[in-house]
């Protein structure tokens, strides 16, 4: 039984006559006859009872009518949902992200942005370091992480640049070099660096050092913050200085100076990665969104 053979029927059903049911569905009478023959030799009961001037519906007709009213209601609905689907309008976005990113405003405005245009898509946020959000995008338990690469974008990956932004100093504020307007990185030779794990975010890392050594000394690495966003509450209680992206500055901890950078100041990037390969229409939904919320911030 094809879904063809139901619409011919409801036609006729609707207007109990052939040729007025042949010329809505745009067929010969014959051909519309022939088919309804068909149908009801797959039943195996006639459908309709022929009359002068047209046709009524049969008993197994009209039993027939609702049910077959239902497969075609469900058939539209079906392919209504296909179409969303195909438009990224339905399905599910997994996002990762920093916790240095979730400061950026690109960040929650963007997926503010996309939640409220695709309200249906099933939207679920994890947090991690740049390591694991990008094992996890590669392994396809994420569709899109926000991360801070460094100076090089992950090379297996598809990257969309966001925003870069200099980065500060963050000292305890009992530091004698707190109140400074800003202050060359060279001023920090000698303190002890409060840094995240290398692993947690290996380009951003790589980066700090780099600007140390490019201002003259070797950052003397003491305690290690879990996470980026740990490092103000450890400088509070007076465990070293550090270098962190001017975004972190909007963490207002209680004993923590931010000092911008004078000269030379390193850049913290961040970028919206995906899988090169990715298809979805939902994920590419999500990239114009993100993009667009980056024209609009400015």
């Amino acid at each position: 039984m094809e879904l063809r053979h139901i619409r011919y029927f409801l036609a006729v059903a609707e207007e109990l006559n052939f040729t007025r049911a042949a010329r809505r569905i745009g067929i010969g009478q014959p051909p519309l006859s022939n088919q309804i023959r068909d149908l009801e030799d797959e039943i195996g009961a006639p459908l309709f009872r022929r009359l002068p001037h047209g046709v009524e519906l049969t008993e197994a007709g009209q039993v027939f009518l609702p049910e077959a009213q239902a497969i075609v209601a469900r058939a539209e609905q079906a392919k209504a949902l296909a179409l969303r689907a195909a438009r990224g309008e339905l399905g599910r976005l997994r996002i990762g992200f920093t916790g240095s990113a979730a400061f950026s405003p690109i960040v929650p405005s963007s997926v503010r942005s996309f939640r409220r245009a695709y309200p249906e898509i099933d939207l679920t946020l994890e947090e991690a370091h740049t390591t694991r959000l990008l094992e996890r995008l590669e392994a396809e338990e994420l569709d899109a992480v926000f991360i801070r690469p460094g100076d090089a974008d992950p090379p297996s990956f598809r990257s969309h640049a966001l925003a870069e932004e200099a980065m500060m100093i963050a000292l305890p504020s009992g530091h004698p070099l707190a109140g400074a307007a800003s202050l060359p990185l060279s001023a920090l030779s000698g303190e002890p660096f409060v840094l995240f794990p290398r692993i947690a975010g290996p380009s951003l890392f790589d980066g700090i050092i780099a600007a140390c050594r490019q201002a003259g000394f070797e950052p003397t690495l003491g305690q290690v913050a879990p996470e980026i966003t740990s490092i103000a509450n450890l400088i509070a209680v007076e465990l070293g200085v550090s270098v962190v992206p001017s975004a972190i500055a909007q963490i207002r901890v209680p004993g923590v100076a931010y000092v911008p950078i004078s000269g030379n100041a390193p850049i913290a990037r961040l970028t919206l990665a995906t899988r090169r390969d990715e298809r979805s229409a939902v994920v590419q939904n999500f990239i114009a969104r993100v993009l667009a919320t980056k024209a609009e911030l400015g």
